[in-house]
């Protein structure tokens, strides 16, 4: 009960911040629907490629809200007050993710009715995508949640949006990895992000052998390692600020 009462009030922190609501809902689906008109030769830009694509890339913005939810909460003593109560760790960080989870289930119907009023055939899928998608948000969170623990209000801002184009230029929504190189493509399949979008497609598609065995292990251990990292951080943080 106590994560629940804690969530609800995460909730109605990110609520009473509509711009950046309106930003983060608004914008991937503007750029949905933009990237469709162009008609683009290639095969990222396809609209059964490219929605899945501005999924992802909209889990980057939910690392910049957990980011900035959290550091406003360090900025403003709240999690010092909070420090005093039964609550432990790992609960605060359920109670964070569990307010995230609404504005990803609005972001996800969003982009798929837009996606499908542009010509997007509709199948059972994509409910399924929708539930392997929150499984990825939460290495978003947790990305957030470190952030948010360990910069200030105005940092977590800017480093998130360091995330954003990172997710933009290796998740392989623009470009496949292999128009950029051997380098670089190598980089994107030792980072997550690339991994998060094959899965994604993958289970919209029903095409599970598209996902690699690479591409389920790296997400896997990114999420773990990245989550524990995050509850570690957020931990030591909460007990250096009530000193």
């Amino acid at each position: 009960m106590r994560i629940i009462n804690f969530a609800k009030r995460n909730f109605k922190e990110i609520a009473r911040d509509p711009l950046s609501l309106i930003f983060a809902i608004i914008l991937p689906l503007f750029l949905l629907f933009v990237f469709q008109q162009f008609n683009i030769p290639n095969e990222s830009y396809k609209l059964e490629n490219f929605t899945p694509g501005m999924v992802v890339f909209g889990f980057s913005f939910i690392t910049l809200f957990t980011a900035m939810l959290i550091s406003k909460d360090r900025t403003t003593s709240l999690l010092i007050r909070l420090g005093v109560s039964p609550m432990k760790s790992r609960e605060y960080i359920l109670g964070y993710m569990l307010s995230i989870i609404p504005i990803i289930l609005i972001q996800n119907t969003l982009f798929f009715l837009l996606a499908i009023g542009l010509g997007l055939r509709f199948s059972i899928n994509i409910f399924f995508a929708i539930l392997v998608s929150i499984v990825i948000a939460v290495l978003f969170i947790s990305i957030g949640i470190i952030i948010g623990s360990v910069a200030t209000e105005k940092a977590s801002s800017g480093i998130s949006s360091i995330i954003v184009q990172i997710v933009c230029f290796t998740s392989g929504m623009y470009f496949p990895k292999e128009m950029l190189g051997k380098g670089f493509g190598t980089i994107c399949e030792y980072l997550p992000f690339e991994s998060c979008l094959t899965i994604l497609k993958g289970v919209m598609h029903n095409r599970f052998q598209n996902i690699q065995l690479r591409n389920v292990i790296v997400f896997v251990i990114y999420a773990v390692v990245v989550f524990v990292i995050s509850v570690i951080i957020f931990n030591r943080k909460m007990t250096s600020d009530n000193k």
